[in-house]
């Protein structure tokens, strides 16, 4: 493991410490049969059977069986204990890949993948080490200290064998971590560009360019196919080691057996305890070892490299994501935004320029499938530009992004409005929910404090915006951006909740779907062929035919003396 993921690792377990101590002390249990097996087993042969005393031999044998049953007590024992190291471990790494990701415009769309799968690697790859190390490790060690009571004159027969494993084993760890590293990086390349694609299959369809879409896929699979072969076949050389620090010891003793009895340096029994400890603790220990430490160890020494790497220079939580000083908070720049899905791609924005004051409330606007959302991804800094920059001003506060589908979670009516906002007032709360006209809702799900959301399912999608707009309301956010999140809320619920977030301190950015939000909004930013035009409503329609004829398509697409519109 590198000095990144060691130094992340040492720095996520210090905080276990507790649980790894007793997890420790339970492996130490778990260790009794492992050093006892031989001892036991050479016992009842010599003191027992061969000595025609079968019921001490089968004493001996009963007692080694009790060890048994400890270790199975110890080894359930100790599973919260591991709970209590990997657990903490996974929650760490998430919040530390999630702070990565949202706070830079620069963060590549492989930090989702970073989330959902490499984070949980690395939760499941600890797991299964700790799990397997606590039993294989203690037992290996165990075996060798009652090869060293039992009979130390084959301890030379066994530990030459066992250094030669060693040294090829170490040899080969370098090309091993190179091609799973790289296999990493393919798998994460291939998530990148599965997600621009799956992102952008509406523009994609639009333009034309599925074919070069497909190629792109199709050889970032062919990369990761490659480098999963190249890992295959350095993994294999695993077997030799297998070879060396398990079977090797075994063919060796034996081919000395015979001389070692009749020189009297072994006894019947004892070649018997010796041959239990290596095939029964010895050759599994080595097996297992050989496939943890090359296969398991391996890749989460090069996942957690990763994460470190990825996440080391990332602002630390609190900060504003993107934020630069010297800009006032919550303005935003746009200078020369160009993105596309993917590599041959027609690009969404190109050449966007545009500049949101501190405070304004813009209105976005534009055909479907012009950029909108692309848009607002990036203002959030979920997505990067291909090229320009995006720039919010920085400050102690950042952007919230709210999407068209709301999300809401079974729990607490509280748990889910504060859930931006923790340390929000019952008193802010409330006063959010007045304002946003939630109090009916909240009234009716059993009031503010002592509501809960049994089955989200069984609200309308209107009413899930409608508490994740409360819940948007509250966050201290220099930056507020609504992608569509009133469109399922009629008119004069989407005004009322528009006239709210225009009066909260900070900039508003609305996606809109409905012309009366262009006409409420401070400015209008018009998407149009990858560039945007920014003016009030009024100047815009002077300014833009385009936009008059848009005008004129909300307005002539509802009933005379409602201004919607479906974008």
């Amino acid at each position: 493991m590198g000095a990144p993921g060691w130094g992340l690792l040492v720095r996520q377990l210090r905080g276990t410490r507790r649980a790894l101590v007793r997890l420790l002390v339970w492996s130490g249990v778990e260790a009794l049969p492992p050093l006892v097996s031989g001892l036991f087993v050479s016992a009842a042969v010599d003191q027992g059977f061969l000595a025609g005393r079968p019921g001490v031999g089968v004493a001996w044998l009963a007692g080694f069986g009790a060890t048994m049953a400890v270790r199975a007590h110890a080894a359930r024992a100790g599973f919260p204990y591991l709970a209590g190291v990997v657990e903490p471990l996974r929650d760490a790494l998430v919040e530390r890949v999630v702070h990565s990701a949202l706070a830079r415009p620069t963060a590549d769309p492989a930090e989702v993948a970073r989330l959902t799968e490499q984070v949980d690697s690395a939760r499941q790859l600890t797991a299964t080490l700790l799990r397997t190390l606590r039993g294989v490790g203690v037992t290996l060690v165990a075996a060798l200290a009652g090869l060293t009571l039992l009979a130390p004159a084959v301890l030379p027969l066994v530990l030459l064998p066992l250094l030669a494993a060693g040294l090829v084993f170490v040899r080969l760890l370098r090309p091993m971590a190179s091609r799973r590293e790289s296999v990493v990086l393919a798998e994460e390349r291939l998530a990148a560009a599965t997600g621009r694609a799956l992102d952008g299959l509406r523009d994609v369809q639009a333009t034309g360019t599925g074919a070069d879409v497909a190629r792109t896929l199709a050889e970032a699979a062919q990369e990761s196919a490659a480098a999963a072969h190249a890992l295959g076949r350095a993994s294999a050389l695993r077997a030799l080691v297998v070879a060396l620090g398990g079977r090797l010891p075994v063919l060796t003793v034996l081919a000395a057996a015979p001389w070692l009895l009749a020189h009297d340096a072994l006894t019947a029994g004892e070649l018997l305890g010796v041959a239990t400890y290596l095939l029964q603790q010895l050759d599994p220990a080595v097996r297992t070892l050989a496939g943890t430490v090359g296969g398991w160890l391996l890749n989460l020494a090069v996942v957690l490299d990763r994460l470190a790497t990825v996440t080391d220079h990332a602002p630390s939580p609190g900060t504003t994501p993107h934020g630069v000083d010297g800009v006032p908070v919550g303005e935003v720049r746009l200078a020369g935004v160009r993105f596309a899905h993917a590599p041959g791609a027609a690009a969404v924005l190109d050449g966007l320029d545009a500049v949101f004051g501190a405070g304004e409330h813009v209105a976005v606007v534009g055909p479907s499938g012009v950029g909108k959302s692309t848009l607002a991804g990036l203002l959030a800094g979920l997505v990067a530009p291909t090229a320009g920059t995006v720039v919010v001003g920085g400050g102690p506060r950042g952007v919230v992004l709210l999407p068209q589908e709301a999300y809401v979670f079974p729990g607490s009516l509280w748990d889910n409005l504060a859930w931006l906002a923790p340390e929000v007032s019952e008193r802010d709360l409330a006063d959010a929910v007045e304002r946003l006209g939630a109090g009916e809702l909240v009234a009716r799900l059993g009031g503010l404090t002592t509501g809960a959301l049994r089955d989200p399912a069984e609200l309308s999608a209107g009413e899930r915006q409608l508490l994740a707009l409360v819940r948007t309301y509250v966050a201290r956010a220099a930056v507020v951006v609504l992608d569509e999140a009133t469109c399922r809320l009629d008119a004069a619920a989407e005004e009322r909740v528009e006239r709210a977030f225009a009066e909260r301190p900070g900039t508003l950015v609305v996606i809109a779907h409905r012309i009366s939000s262009a006409l409420r909004a401070d400015r209008v930013l018009l998407l149009d062929g990858g560039r945007g035009l920014s003016a009030r409503h009024g100047d815009l329609q002077v300014l833009s035919p385009f936009y008059r004829e848009l005008v004129g398509h909300w307005l002539g697409s509802v009933p005379s003396g409602r201004t919607g519109l479906a974008s």
